[in-house]
């Protein structure tokens, strides 16, 4: 008589988040640094952030966490990002390539590096 080992049945983990006191903010900044242990983001909002020169930002929101959970954010932020590409195109990241390519779609006399002539 041989005894059939059985495979033990496959565990699903389930993670639900409770998000009913979560504070929804916006940003359009976010600073990047490191210590050995861990990964800090400081998000805020710039309020022009194409003006020259110094320009203060307010930090309003710090996350910090360890490369393990960095690095699944990473995986995760980019497969979203790819999702959204496929579904609406590519994300350009060049401002004056943006403006380019919207002003040549509507205004004709696009000049260099997105800037518009005036021909009027």
């Amino acid at each position: 008589m041989s005894a059939e080992k059985i495979p033990a049945p496959e565990v699903q983990n389930e993670v639900v988040v409770d998000d009913s006191s979560t504070l929804p903010s916006y940003s359009n900044f976010c600073r990047v640094t490191a210590t050995p242990e861990e990964v800090i983001m400081d998000f805020g909002l710039n309020p022009q952030p194409f003006a020259s020169g110094r320009q203060d930002v307010k930090a309003t929101q710090r996350i910090v966490m360890n490369f393990y959970t960095a690095k699944r954010l990473l995986s995760a932020m980019a497969m979203t990002i790819q999702r959204h590409e496929g579904t609406f195109g590519s994300v350009e990241l060049d401002v004056r390539r943006r403006a380019g390519s919207y002003q040549a779609a509507t205004h004709p006399a696009v000049g260099p590096q997105g800037i518009v002539s005036e021909t009027d």
